[in-house]
C-alpha cells in the first residue's frame, strides 16, 4: 500500500485529494494536511466583501466531508520535507505541526512515498509597510475572515457616505510584484455596484491603482480577445469597463508603503507620488509558504528543492535568459521535481521558470509587473493531471503519465462585475493557451477563436451557477465526478 500526502486543501491539494480517492482511495491511503480547517471558495470572497454573501456560504468544514471518504485529514501546518529520510528513518517524510487548538505546536514527521505540495501562498502583507487587515491600514479579500472585515469598513464607508461626506476608494494592488489582479478587477466592480444600489456612487471617486503596464494585463501579457465579430485588446476591453462606470485608474504603480489614509506609490519614470483615500483593498504579493528541505544527512537543501521565492521547482526550465528568448516550452508539463520522481507541486505552490508579461522596471530599478496567475481552472487542471499520474505510478508507471503545460491549456474567467439576479452582469473571457505561444500562434500568442470576451446579465447567471456547483463539487456529494474542474 502507498501513501500519497497531500499538503494543502484549496482548490489545488482539495482536487488532488478527491480524485485520487476516486481512483485508489481503498487500495491506498491518503492524507491531507492543511492548517485551514475550513476550505474557502476563494472567487466568491469578492461577494462575501460588499454584503451579497455570508461567510457559510463560501466555506465548509474539511474534516467532516474528508469522514465520508478514506482520506485522513490532518489539521497542521507543513514545516520541512526530508525526501531522503534522515538518520533515524529511511523513509521519505514530511514535518508538520498541528493548529488544532487542544494539540496546538505539537509536531509529528509523516512518511510518505508520493508527496503533492499544493501549499499555495503566503500573503505577503510584510513585503509593504503598512498593507493589510491584521497590521496595516487596508483591506484584503483574499480569505471569508478578510472579506467579512473587508465589508464591514466598506457598509462604514457608505454611512458616511449617506451623511454627505464625499469618500475616495482605492482598490487594486499592493506591491509592484502582486499577482491575482482578477480578484481585485471583480472587487472594484462589485464595490461600484453596490454603492450605486445605495444611492451613495456621486458621493465617491473610485480609483483602480495596479502594476500592470496597460490596463487588461492580468499578468498574462495583456490578450486579445474576439468580440462582437472583430478583435479587440484587454486593454481596450479594461479600459471601456472603467470609462463605463466612472472609474479613474492608475497603472504601473508599486505602492512603497501605506499610513492610515494615504498611500505612497512609485510609477516607472521612477517619480514618488501619494494617494488619500477613505477605503482601500488591496491584494499582497504572493511567496511560498516557507517549507524546507533536509538531505539525509541533515544538510539544508532548500535552495536546491525551491526558488528564492519559496516555491518549488518542478519540470520546467528555469535557465536565465532573455526575455526575448523565453518560450512556452520553458513551462513544466508534469510538475515533477527533477531530483525527486516522488514530489509534486500544483497551484501556485510551483515555481514558475518566469513570467507572462514583459519584466518591467522604474528608472530607480523598482521591479513593478504582474507575475503570472495560476489559480483557479489552471490550479485544477495540474491537480488532475498529477493524481492520474500517482494513480498510474502506484500501479506500476515509470514515470508521470498525465501533463498539464500551462502553455497548452485554456482557461475560462467569469468576473463579476455586480450582483444581482436582474441588473447584475459579469464579464465572461476565455484565453487559449494561458502562457502564449508565438511560435505557435505568431499573431497574438494565442488561439483567437478560442480567446475571446463578453459581458452582461447572463454572465452573472452563470457565475451565481457555478459557485453552488463548484460548491457542491468539493463537497463531495452525489455525482460530483461529473461536474467539470
Amino acid at each position: 500500500m502507498a501513501r500519497i500526502v497531500i499538503l494543502g486543501a484549496g482548490i489545488a491539494g482539495h482536487t488532488a485529494a478527491r480524485h485520487l480517492n476516486k481512483m485508489i482511495g481503498k487500495q491506498h491511503e491518503i492524507i491531507v494536511v492543511s492548517p485551514n480547517a475550513k476550505w474557502n471558495w476563494i472567487p466568491s470572497n469578492i461577494w462575501v466583501g460588499v454584503g451579497q454573501m455570508k461567510e457559510k456560504e463560501v466555506t465548509f468544514d474539511l474534516a467532516e466531508v474528508y469522514r465520508k471518504t478514506t482520506i485522513s485529514f490532518r489539521q497542521a501546518k507543513a514545516l520541512s520535507i526530508n525526501p531522503e529520510g534522515n538518520a533515524e528513518n529511511a523513509s521519505p517524510f514530511v514535518t508538520v505541526e498541528y493548529t488544532l487548538p487542544d494539540k496546538a505546536g505539537v509536531q509529528e514527521n509523516i512518511a510518505y512515498d508520493y508527496l503533492v505540495n499544493a501549499t499555495g501562498p503566503k500573503l505577503n502583507f510584510g513585503a509593504t509597510e503598512g498593507l493589510g487587515p491584521d497590521h496595516g491600514h487596508t483591506v484584503s479579500v483574499c480569505t471569508a475572515s478578510h472579506a467579512l472585515e473587508a465589508n464591514k469598513k466598506l457598509q462604514e464607508t457608505i454611512e458616511a457616505m449617506r451623511s454627505g461626506k464625499n469618500c475616495t476608494i482605492v482598490i487594486g494592488t499592493g506591491h509592484g510584484m502582486c499577482t491575482c489582479q482578477g480578484a481585485a478587477f471583480e472587487y472594484i466592480y462589485n464595490v461600484d455596484h453596490v454603492l450605486r444600489a445605495a444611492g451613495v456612487r456621486d458621493k465617491a471617486r473610485i480609483i483602480w491603482l495596479s502594476n500592470e503596464y496597460e490596463l487588461g494585463d492580468f499578468g498574462m501579457g495583456g490578450v486579445h480577445i474576439k468580440r462582437g465579430g472583430y478583435v479587440t485588446n484587454g486593454k481596450t476591453f479594461a479600459e471601456s469597463l472603467m470609462v463605463e462606470r466612472g472609474i479613474e485608474w492608475i497603472t504601473r504603480a508599486h505602492v512603497n508603503k501605506v499610513e492610515a489614509g494615504k498611500i505612497h506609490y512609485e510609477i516607472m519614470d521612477g517619480s514618488f507620488h501619494e494617494q488619500e483615500f477613505d477605503f482601500s483593498m488591496l491584494i499582497p504579493p504572493f511567496a511560498g509558504v516557507g517549507l524546507k528541505a533536509f538531505d539525509k544527512t541533515g544538510e539544508d537543501i532548500t535552495s536546491q528543492v525551491f526558488a528564492p521565492n519559496g516555491f518549488m521547482k518542478v519540470d520546467a526550465d528555469y535557465t536565465p535568459r532573455p526575455y526575448l528568448e523565453w518560450s512556452a516550452r520553458d513551462w513544466p508539463k508534469t510538475y515533477q521535481t527533477p531530483a525527486y520522481r516522488n514530489i509534486f507541486a500544483v497551484g501556485i505552490a510551483f515555481a514558475p521558470p518566469h513570467m507572462i508579461s514583459k519584466p518591467m522596471q522604474s528608472a530607480n530599478g523598482t521591479p513593478i509587473n504582474p507575475t503570472a496567475p495560476r489559480t483557479g481552472m489552471p490550479s485544477a487542471a495540474m491537480a488532475m493531471a498529477v493524481a492520474k499520474s500517482i494513480s498510474d505510478m502506484v500501479n506500476g508507471a515509470e514515470k508521470p503519465t498525465h501533463t498539464a503545460s500551462m502553455a497548452e491549456m485554456g482557461a475560462a474567467c467569469v468576473a463579476s462585475t455586480g450582483a444581482d439576479f436582474f441588473k447584475g452582469t459579469a464579464a465572461t473571457m476565455t484565453v487559449y493557451p494561458v502562457v502564449p505561444d508565438f511560435e505557435k500562434y505568431p499573431d497574438y500568442g494565442r488561439d483567437i477563436d478560442l480567446t475571446f470576451g463578453e459581458i452582461g446579465l447572463a454572465g452573472h447567471w452563470m457565475k451565481y451557477l457555478l459557485h453552488h456547483a463548484f460548491i457542491y463539487q468539493a463537497k463531495m456529494k452525489p455525482g460530483w465526478a461529473i461536474i467539470p474542474d
